[in-house]
């Protein structure tokens, strides 16, 4: 490691890939996927991606933290609904360019454990019907309200 990042530079292909040293391969935006898994059911909840900050922070606060594409800003799940992701165990892939972190989510304020800021408890709520090529819903109720949790706070999706 340096002083500049907490990671180890990439030096060897044995290193990165059977190496103990955590040397993440991030893309040309400084970015690296973060898969994120319900530790208790192994429920996929979300895929997120991660800048050199938000890697090592939910490292070190065992939180998750992810870089928002759409706002191009750092953020913790969390921070502004309550539904903060505790880290009970994180995973990197055999080229280090991927994330697997597998949580515990915590309640908001005004609902029960739910990742989606779209009120859903996943945010894979729908499936693709191959025949129609149409989409149809896995979760039939939302978790909670989104205007209740967020408010007035501007929705990260962009058209």
């Amino acid at each position: 490691m340096n002083a500049a990042s907490p990671f180890f530079p990439r030096t060897s292909i044995e290193q990165v890939e059977e190496g103990e040293q955590l040397a993440p391969k991030f893309d040309a935006q400084g970015l690296i996927t973060c898969v994120t898994t319900d530790a208790a059911t192994g429920e996929l909840l979300m895929v997120g991606y991660m800048n050199p900050e938000a890697l090592e922070k939910t490292i070190r606060t065992q939180e998750a933290h992810y870089f928002s594409r759409s706002r191009q800003v750092l953020w913790r799940k969390g921070a502004t609904s309550g539904l903060v992701q505790r880290v009970v165990e994180m995973r990197i892939d055999d080229d280090q360019d991927a994330v697997w972190i597998r949580v515990q989510l915590q309640a908001g304020t005004h609902s029960p454990p739910a990742s989606c800021h779209v009120g859903y408890r996943s945010c894979f709520y729908r499936a693709i019907d191959p025949s129609s090529d149409k989409l149809r819903f896995v979760e039939s109720d939302k978790t909670f309200d989104p205007k209740q949790v967020y408010g007035d706070a501007p929705n990260p999706t962009i058209l």
